[in-house]
Parts: C-alpha cells; sequence; structure tokens
C-alpha cells in the first residue's frame, strides 16, 4: 500500500501548501474560535475533550460547539434543539446537546458558513466562544487555538500515511497546532515516558505539549433506574463490553482490574445498530452465565436508546460508562489559564473596546 500513501501525500502536501501560498484561503473570525482535531483516521479523544472545553468556559462565556456532523442525515446547516434527533445531528453533537443543554450545538460540514450563522442568526448571536470538532484538516477556518489530539496507544510518530497507516496528512502536520495533547495515557505514566515522548515528538518553542488520562463516572443505567459504582462490580461478574468506537483498547485495559471475565463486543467506529446486530448482541450476552453485566459507552448510548428489538435481559443489565478527561504532570491549570486568557482576550466586548481605544488614540 506504500506507492498509494505516496501519491495520497502527495495529494495532502499540495493542498497544504496552496494554503500557505494563500491560493487557498483561511478565514479569521472576530470571536475566539477553538479547534480540537487529529491527523489520524479514529477515535483520539475528541469528544471528551470538547466536554472539558465546555465545562471550563461555559459558567462565564456563551459557549457553541460546531460540527461536521458525521454520519448524520439532514444536509447543511442545522441548529440542536430540544426535539432533534441523533439522525439530525450525528451521535457526538447530539450526546453532547443531551449533557449540556444551556450550549449551542450546530452542525454543518462548511465550518466557515457554519461560524457565520452562529455569529449573525437571530437565535445564536449572542455567542461569546465556538468549540469546531474534528476541524484539524478543516483549513478555510483559521481558529486562534489549534489543538493537534495524538492517541497514546497510536503515535503519530511511527504511523504511516493512509491507506498504509493511519494518518490523514504527513507528520509535519503537527507544526500547525498550538497545543499538543497525547491521550489515553496511562494514569502511572513515569517521568522517564514524559521525557521520551516529549523529545520523540520534537514540537517548536511555541508549541505546549499536555498529557491527558480517561478517568470514569459511575455507571449509568440506560434503561433502568439505578445507578452503579465501578467498585460495584465483583471479580467473578461476566462483562459484555460493547463498543461502536475507533480503540476500545484503553477501556478493556482499565475496566481489568474491576472485572477478570471481560469479552469484547466491538463495532465500527459509529455504527448504526442494524436488527442482525441487535440480535448478535442478544445471543452475546445470554450465552454470558450469572452475574453478568453489559457496558457501552455515551456516544453508542445514543444510537442504543432510540433501537428496538434489545431483550428484557439486555435492557436491564446495560449500562453506560462515561468518561471524563485528566491532565497529568501538573498542567491542568496552565491548559486551563491559557484557554481562558486567549477567549478573554479575544472576546467580542474586547475587540470592541481595543478598536475604540485605538480611535480615539
Amino acid at each position: 500500500m506504500l506507492p498509494l500513501s505516496w501519491l495520497y501525500g502527495l495529494g495532502v502536501a499540495i493542498r497544504n501548501e496552496l494554503f500557505e501560498m494563500g491560493l487557498l484561503k483561511s478565514r479569521a473570525f472576530n470571536i475566539p474560535v477553538i479547534s480540537v482535531g487529529n491527523i489520524t483516521v479514529g477515535g483520539s479523544g475528541k469528544t471528551p475533550h470538547v466536554e472539558y472545553l465546555i465545562r471550563l468556559l461555559q459558567d462565564s462565556f456563551k459557549v457553541a460547539v460546531l460540527s461536521r456532523g458525521y454520519k448524520r442525515k439532514s444536509k447543511g446547516y442545522q441548529l440542536a434543539s430540544k426535539t432533534s434527533k441523533m439522525s439530525d445531528l450525528g451521535d457526538e453533537p447530539y450526546q453532547m446537546k443531551q449533557k449540556f443543554s444551556n450550549i449551542y450545538v450546530a452542525v454543518d460540514r462548511d465550518r466557515c458558513n457554519g461560524i457565520e450563522r452562529l455569529t449573525t442568526d437571530q437565535a445564536t448571536n449572542d455567542v461569546e466562544v465556538i468549540l469546531l470538532d474534528d476541524a484539524y484538516q478543516h483549513r478555510y477556518v483559521k481558529p486562534g487555538i489549534n489543538i493537534l489530539l495524538v492517541d497514546y496507544h497510536r503515535l503519530i510518530i511511527y504511523d504511516k500515511l493512509l491507506p498504509a497507516g493511519r494518518l490523514r496528512e504527513p507528520i509535519s502536520g503537527k507544526t500547525r497546532a498550538n497545543m499538543v495533547i497525547i491521550t489515553k495515557c496511562p494514569r502511572d505514566l513515569k517521568p522517564m515516558e514524559f521525557r521520551v515522548l516529549t523529545k520523540a515528538l520534537n514540537l517548536y518553542t511555541f508549541q505546549h505539549l499536555f498529557f491527558t488520562t480517561i478517568t470514569y463516572e459511575n455507571l449509568q443505567p440506560l434503561f433502568a433506574k439505578r445507578s452503579k459504582t465501578l467498585n460495584s462490580i465483583n471479580k467473578n461478574d461476566n462483562i459484555l463490553l460493547l463498543t461502536g468506537i475507533a480503540s476500545p483498547k484503553q477501556m478493556l485495559v482499565d475496566l481489568a482490574p474491576y472485572s477478570k471475565n471481560i469479552t469484547s463486543m466491538n463495532f465500527p467506529d459509529h455504527h448504526f445498530f442494524t436488527p442482525k446486530d441487535v440480535e448478535a448482541i442478544n445471543k452475546r450476552f445470554s450465552e454470558l452465565p450469572e452475574p453478568k453485566l453489559l457496558i457501552t459507552t455515551e456516544k453508542d448510548a445514543t444510537r442504543l436508546k432510540s433501537i428496538k428489538g434489545l431483550s428484557k435481559e439486555v435492557r436491564k443489565a446495560l449500562y453506560v460508562l462515561p468518561i471524563r478527561i485528566r491532565f497529568l504532570i501538573g498542567k491542568e491549570k496552565m491548559f486551563n489559564d491559557k484557554i481562558l486568557s486567549y477567549v478573554q482576550k479575544n472576546s467580542r466586548n474586547s475587540i470592541l473596546a481595543q478598536r475604540e481605544d485605538d480611535h480615539q488614540s
């Protein structure tokens, strides 16, 4: 596949060079725009990192999340509402709107148009900061902060371009990032590993490197009523881990201390479950001996909740495992301060006040 990767890389390199030369235009906006993305195919933890930014900003600013809306069935610009369906938005934007009802969530393949609509439409023109979900390659927008996520289990420095590997563009694309976050790190990552990874990524001095790990909240029932803690799981419990995400490896590692009997049933990322899939899930779970539990992700739960045919046994035992991210080596405050400082300095009110001062002087 390497010859195809070379051809693919040539096409990406030409496109990037056209942006560098100004023949293709990147547009900046008079509002704080923060992009979160990666240069690989598959999950690197974009959604929990965007949700971290929402929690950081929502108490002080009116936040909007703009996403492409991958695999949605609608077209063009769509603003999420209380009545929006998952199929209108895509699973990840729908999940964020369900969790954060006080923010704006919109989807549009054309990010420039999406930002224009968010900032000018009467329903959303009080927005103060826009988070771009999965827009690292969408270079028609010039974000104020570009955050590149790198999966600890699939480091870009050891990867190859599509289709031989998982890279969407050459590793040199990392130079566009203001911040690089190595995600899904083991919680006990050793100081030596921090130094090795820092040296291997070979970032510029203006780029800031952070490390995050995954933490888990209480298990939430999708159909039943009572939540339960991970510590309530018995070592002898049989767990069926049902996922439709790109990389469930870290979840398997993290759940291993709670049970010695974990069966993984993994579907492709953003998978829409078919009646045949439902039949397979029912069968696989029925074959597990008691006591047993079925655990899935928040993203998969948005698709599982509306499907028909799940057995009573499955519905009773189906729990969602919410995740959050935590910064390692004491760098959370540094990250927060940089984000908050950028948004405060580049808010519409700050820019307007600065223009008035310049005019008076």
